[in-house]
């Protein structure tokens, strides 16, 4: 039995603060990975007891174990197993394109691109899958003429955000927009002045709202497929996007960056 057929089955023996809880579930949907109890608690006007008793009565431990069943049913769902598969990636990746060019605001990468510009030092934030892809746009930025630096070690970015100052800038990647280590080496860099230019899913998140810039990225990120390929692909467009902005703005020839790094690795290859 599937998470919605367990609620309704169970839905008159439940509290009236409960059915509050039932309702926002059943109206949410799949989308309850991207909420937290904080969430429900401002959607249903219910304290934690009420939520954790819910969930009890659902046969889950908490609301970490329902939203994790949920993220199951979702991925068990039969249209994720379609025999097209080729398609189904094909189709993920290109509304990952899509979505993320939708909200693209050119605004917002006009001043994220002045920050760059304007900054002495420049650093990249992330963990895990967010990590790799701050390495991605190290790469990228170097190509592009501008040296930084993105570091992946969440107590190395701490100690490096206790020596910022005004004239620094950090860019945090997180596709949650609510990843704990990059929220508090964020906090630290802002504490110290730093300017601050966040990519996230999430506007309303954690991350977000102590940014300076916010660049919106569209994906939905389940519980069980952290870390996704279609994640990545929305980050690093929208890296993309910001990049080839600032080499517009600010007249850089990325050919000739290029070109210049590519004579002295040519060597490197055998």
């Amino acid at each position: 039995m599937g998470y919605l057929e367990t609620i309704r089955a169970n839905y008159e023996n439940l509290t009236k603060s409960e059915k509050k809880v039932a309702d926002y579930i059943v109206s949410t949907g799949d989308k309850l990975h991207q909420q937290t109890l904080s969430d429900i608690k401002k959607a249903t006007m219910v304290g934690d007891a009420t939520i954790v008793r819910f969930c009890q009565k659902m046969g889950y431990s908490g609301f970490s174990d329902l939203k994790i069943a949920i993220a199951k049913e979702e991925l068990n769902n039969p249209e994720s197993t379609e025999s097209s598969f080729v398609k189904r990636v094909e189709k993920k990746l290109a509304n990952a394109i899509k979505d993320t060019s939708s909200l693209a605001d050119e605004k917002k990468m006009k001043e994220a691109a002045s920050f760059i510009n304007q900054a002495k030092n420049i650093y990249i934030y992330g963990v895990g899958s967010s990590g790799i892809t701050a390495l991605d746009m190290e790469s990228r930025f170097l190509r592009g003429g501008l040296r930084v630096k993105a570091i992946t070690d969440p107590h190395y970015q701490m100690m490096n955000a206790s020596l910022f100052t005004q004239e620094d800038l950090v860019i945090g990647i997180t596709l949650t927009g609510k990843t704990k280590d990059i929220y508090d080496a964020l906090s630290v860099a802002k504490k110290n002045g730093a300017k601050i230019i966040s990519i996230c899913n999430y506007v309303l998140s954690p991350v977000a709202q102590i940014s300076d810039v916010v660049l919106q990225t569209a994906i939905e990120e389940y519980l069980l497929n952290g870390g996704s390929l279609t994640g990545k692909i929305s980050q690093i467009f929208a890296i993309d996007l910001l990049i080839t902005y600032y080499e517009k703005t600010y007249g850089i020839n990325e050919d000739q960056m290029r070109e210049k790094i590519a004579r002295e690795i040519v060597h490197k290859q055998l």
